[in-house]
């Protein structure tokens, strides 16, 4: 479900659910390329074989960073705001990794607007994002994001 607003009327959505995800599976395709991509190797993402033997679970995790890295694809649809021209990610007050992501599971995320404030001649929107792990209670990651958004 995408919500349509316009750039004068998103500080009304402020405190509201903006959005979930579809869920999307972590692989460990994919783990290897964010470990090639940013050079963290560690064994715990990347060793099949060693997870099996002295990991929780027996399976490698992703990085947190993966995770984090996964928001703007996940939450890109949520928000659809008429008469903005560009947006451009100003960064993150806080975030949190509150439970590991083994290869081979499912995350989606789940935004709420928090706060939508003219600033630097755009509108500032901070969001509030919880990575959540299919089946499990204690979500992967929260991080608090910042974005800017332009006419």
């Amino acid at each position: 479900m995408t919500i349509t607003t316009t750039f004068d009327d998103l500080p009304k959505l402020a405190g509201k659910e903006t959005g979930v995800s579809d869920w999307v599976e972590i692989s460990q395709d994919r783990i290897n390329k964010f470990a090639d991509a940013t050079g963290d190797h560690q064994w715990i993402h990347i060793d099949v074989e060693r997870a099996k033997k002295e990991m929780p679970g027996g399976k490698t995790i992703a990085h947190g960073f993966l995770t984090v890295s996964l928001i703007p694809m996940l939450t890109g649809g949520f928000l659809r705001i008429e008469g903005v021209s560009r947006g451009i990610n100003y960064g993150s007050n806080k975030v949190r990794f509150t439970n590991m992501v083994t290869v081979g599971s499912r995350v989606r995320a789940r935004s709420k607007l928090l706060s939508a404030e003219p600033r630097a001649g755009g509108m500032q929107m901070v969001n509030e994002v919880t990575v959540e792990i299919e089946g499990q209670e204690r979500p992967a990651c929260v991080a608090e994001t910042i974005t800017l958004v332009y006419k």
